[in-house]
């Protein structure tokens, strides 16, 4: 077996997301010294199981009604996964979700990972597949249970069994070996710096020989993100030098996800760090301006948007060249003209016209009037929203625990700041500071608060 004691784990979950959804079954393989036993139980989530979920689990919320909370069997838990390496399929997800659930009852949970996902991967490169289904048909894998928590942890056990059937010992230890490596930290950062990292949201920033960082980042777990930059398994070039270069470590605290994309976004924006260029690059955002009237759309960088006027405005687009792209993408599904829109100049009837993919207006079979009406129809979904509230709103978002709570500070789109306690929120609201308008910090709240309880949501104004 990959090691004297290993757990095969899976959970089902009412949702996705660790820090919002519950655990609703847990099952484990456990295998010590060859011995094999196995558990599970079902956990009342303490909250409605979505009905999708239900339908694909089989798990309602009558069966799990009268089932422990996690609190009541952490215990046993705890008891089964001591001294184990922990073996998920996409161990992200069930280990984040195991990490959690502890949270809430004030324990730590930590165990040494290995995800299956990446251990087929690493062994049949040849294969572009690797979910479980995918494995259970490769490998002719008994799946009875599928979608329930103990069945498909015995499936997990049985792929590593049918591994020793096709690969040797040694080609399977390496595997492993290298999927439990920890990172190889660069030769001037302390060798124990990651063990001070806290496995919590927030903003980090790497530091070269000066005090302008070279690189700003941000995670749901500063931790396991900051680890993931010096894995022997360099996913580019630019990972290779930022490893080389990087000579101390900084990192801010926040409640959440949230949090974490504002900040980060404002600081790669006013610092510039050399290794952050694609995020850099998000200074070129622009928006798409079509008037009551006829006439090309035109340009408008972020930076001279108000944010009190959005009528004909629409995006936000990468660039210009990703804007014009979405205007060839409409003129194609529309029939729009190439002329009438900007995109190229000529005599005559325009490119599209020639492939009959326009409807006239560059010939005068369509009037200008009515190709525009088009025009703003077809990029009615992309257009700018308008504030959604009266005044200045507060979002407030918390930790798991609610250990932290932060309330992000917003006005018209634009993030005034967030306040960890109640006399900096008192100051952020009665001394505002100018709110300028941002295309990526719109893009992100506007994303968020779609999704948001109304409750998370508070005005201040």
């Amino acid at each position: 077996m990959l090691a004297p004691a290993v757990a095969f784990v899976d959970l089902e979950t009412t949702g996705a997301t660790a820090g919002a959804d519950r655990v609703t079954e847990i099952g484990i393989v456990r295998i010590i010294d060859g011995v094999t036993d196995e558990w599970s139980s079902l956990v009342n989530p303490g909250c409605s199981i979505p009905p999708e979920i239900q339908a694909m689990t089989g798990i309602t919320n009558a069966m799990v009604a009268n089932a422990p909370r996690f609190a009541d069997i952490a215990e046993a838990v705890a008891h089964k996964l001591e001294g184990c390496i922990f073996i998920a399929h996409n161990a992200r997800f069930d280990y984040g979700f195991m990490k959690h659930e502890f949270a809430r009852i004030g324990r730590r949970f930590s165990a040494k990972v290995l995800c299956t996902v990446k251990l087929s991967r690493r062994l049949f490169p040849e294969h572009p597949r690797h979910n479980l289904d995918a494995i259970v048909e490769r490998h002719a894998l008994p799946a009875q249970e599928r979608h329930r928590a103990l069945g498909d942890a015995r499936i997990l056990a049985r792929f590593v069994e049918a591994l020793y059937r096709s690969r040797s010992a040694e080609e399977i230890g390496a595997a492993v070996a290298r999927a439990l490596k920890r990172p190889s930290l660069p030769p001037h950062l302390p060798p124990d710096i990651l063990d001070g990292i806290p496995d919590e949201p927030g903003v980090y920033r790497f530091f070269g020989l000066n005090d302008l960082p070279i690189y700003i980042g941000k995670s749901i777990d500063l931790r396991e993100r900051i680890g993931a930059h010096f894995s022997s398994d360099y996913r580019s070039a630019n990972d290779i030098r930022l490893s080389l270069e990087v000579h101390s470590i900084e990192y801010e605290v926040t409640a959440g996800e949230l949090g974490a994309l504002l900040r980060e976004s404002a600081l790669v924006k006013s610092l510039l760090p050399s290794h952050n260029q694609r995020l850099r690059k998000r200074t070129a955002l622009v928006a798409l301006e079509v008037g009551a009237t006829p006439g090309a759309p035109a340009f408008v960088p972020a930076c001279a948007i108000d944010a009190d006027g959005f009528e004909g405005l629409h995006g936000p687009f990468g660039s210009r060249r990703a804007a014009r792209e979405v205007l060839r993408d409409l003129a194609a599904q529309h029939g729009l003209c190439w002329k009438a829109l900007g995109l190229e100049r000529r005599q005559g009837a325009c490119f599209a016209r020639q492939l009959r993919r326009c409807n006239g207006a560059c010939v005068g079979e369509e009037s200008a009037d009515a190709h525009h009406a088009r025009l703003r129809h077809a990029l009615a979904r992309f257009a700018l929203a308008p504030w959604p509230f009266r005044g200045i709103v507060g979002i407030r978002e918390a930790s798991v625990l609610e250990q932290r709570v932060d309330v992000h500070v917003v006005d018209r789109w634009c993030w005034l700041g967030t306040a960890s306690d109640e006399a900096s929120l008192h100051q952020l609201v009665a001394e505002p500071p100018r709110g300028v308008f941002d295309l990526d910090t719109y893009r992100i709240l506007r994303k968020f608060i779609a999704r948001l309880p109304r409750s998370s949501i508070v005005p201040l104004s």
